[in-house]
């Protein structure tokens, strides 16, 4: 699976996910790091990558927005904050395990 990391996520789980055999960009290879989320998300959407961001309100809403307005896009991960850095990655782990990139597809999911 390909996909966009906000800022905000941690860097461990970019390390993760390419060890388990997935494609990550991150924000601020893509785009200047003070890019909008509207540029983010339309980035991530235009490249067909699945967003993985911690900022819950902003990417919910531009999600629901591009559902709304019928426009297809890869899908949103929000990572939820935990005690620790190996908890947010073993939830994560758990949400690509049980939903596989169908599931991912379009949708929002948390993890």
């Amino acid at each position: 699976m390909k996909f966009f990391l906000d800022h905000d996520v941690p860097a461990e789980a970019a390390h993760l996910l390419r060890h388990w055999g997935h494609e990550v960009t991150l924000l601020r290879q893509a785009l200047p790091i003070t890019a909008s989320d509207e540029a983010a998300f339309d980035y991530a959407r235009q490249h067909g990558l699945i967003i993985i961001s911690c900022n819950r309100a902003h990417f919910i809403a531009l999600a629901q927005q591009t559902i709304r307005n019928q426009i297809a896009f890869p899908g949103l991960i929000i990572l939820l904050r935990r005690r620790s850095r190996q908890a947010e990655c073993a939830h994560l782990l758990q949400l690509l395990r049980r939903a596989n990139e169908a599931g991912l597809r379009g949708n929002v999911n948390f993890a």
